[in-house]
């Protein structure tokens, strides 16, 4: 499997994501010259870099309203992660130059700090996400649907208890038993190493093996036998696991990403229309 900065760093094609950054340094460096002229002209720069800050801040939204509306011929696709990444980007630097500081000061520009860091971040790990996860999903050679997750490790752990009681009845030894209760039904219960899975490790298959390893010093040729069918089970419901930590986080991604959005744009919108109100 490979590693998280190997599979970010290998980009098919830079071209978008070249030409869009040119783009945007071209924006940013004209708004920044913008706000310098009115700053040494009496006027005030904030005007410039905040409306220019919300435009793209309105643009972002609008993003993830065009992915739901995917018949609208408004781009090639390919263009689209690009441009967000790019405009993201340049949102963050504009938020730098409006403010003039990385942490503002007042209350209300705080609180705003705060939800544009919680939005900055969770859409920088949200790139990570898809452009991760999906391939680490397909080397495991299994698809699975998230919802039947929970039945599918139901039917592992009953398959493993009943691999344990035809052992127990055909060896008339309860060695494996025992070992199974204490160790491996755990691992069978739910699943497990869900931090160990989100960073691509391998915690899980290493814990199957090891226990196996342990209680295969124990057991009589027979027993090895069932002992080999409940590591090949085990095996599959450590896959199991990983697709279930890895689906949960490209969810749940979403479930924080866009209501962060979605306040950020209403507490901007709300200073903006503070702003405008007092200068008046």
């Amino acid at each position: 499997m490979a590693s998280i900065p190997a599979i970010l760093l290998k980009q098919r094609n830079w071209a978008p994501y070249a030409i869009l950054a040119g783009i945007m340094v071209a924006l940013f460096v004209a708004t920044a010259l913008s706000s310098t002229y009115l700053a040494h002209h009496l006027g005030d720069p904030a005007y410039v870099t905040g409306y220019t800050l919300f435009g793209f801040m309105v643009f972002l939204i609008i993003f993830n309203i065009r992915k739901r509306l995917s018949m609208l011929p408004i781009f090639k696709v390919r263009w689209w992660t690009p441009l967000h990444v790019a405009s993201g980007i340049l949102v963050i630097a504009l938020f730098w130059l409006h403010t003039g500081t990385l942490w503002p000061g007042g209350l209300y520009e705080q609180a705003i700090a705060i939800i544009f860091y919680l939005v900055s971040l969770s859409g920088l790990y949200g790139y990570m996400v898809l452009r991760v996860y999906p391939g680490w999903l397909t080397q495991t050679g299994i698809e699975v649907i998230y919802e039947e997750v929970p039945a599918i490790v139901a039917d592992y752990r009953e398959e493993a208890e009943r691999l344990i009681l035809e052992c127990t009845k055909e060896t008339r030894s309860d060695t494996l038993a025992r070992y199974y209760t204490e160790t491996l039904d755990w691992f069978f219960r739910r699943p497990h190493f869900i931090i160990n899975h989100l960073l691509g490790g391998r915690k899980g298959i290493h814990w199957v093996n090891q226990h196996i390893s342990t209680a295969r010093r124990y057991l009589n040729d027979t027993e090895r036998e069932y002992l080999d069918k409940l590591n090949d089970l085990a095996s599959k419901k450590n896959r199991i696991d990983f697709h279930f930590a890895i689906q949960s986080m490209m969810k749940l991604w979403l479930l924080f990403h866009v209501p962060v959005s979605v306040a950020l744009f209403l507490l901007s919108l709300w200073h903006l229309l503070l702003v405008n109100v007092y200068s008046l």
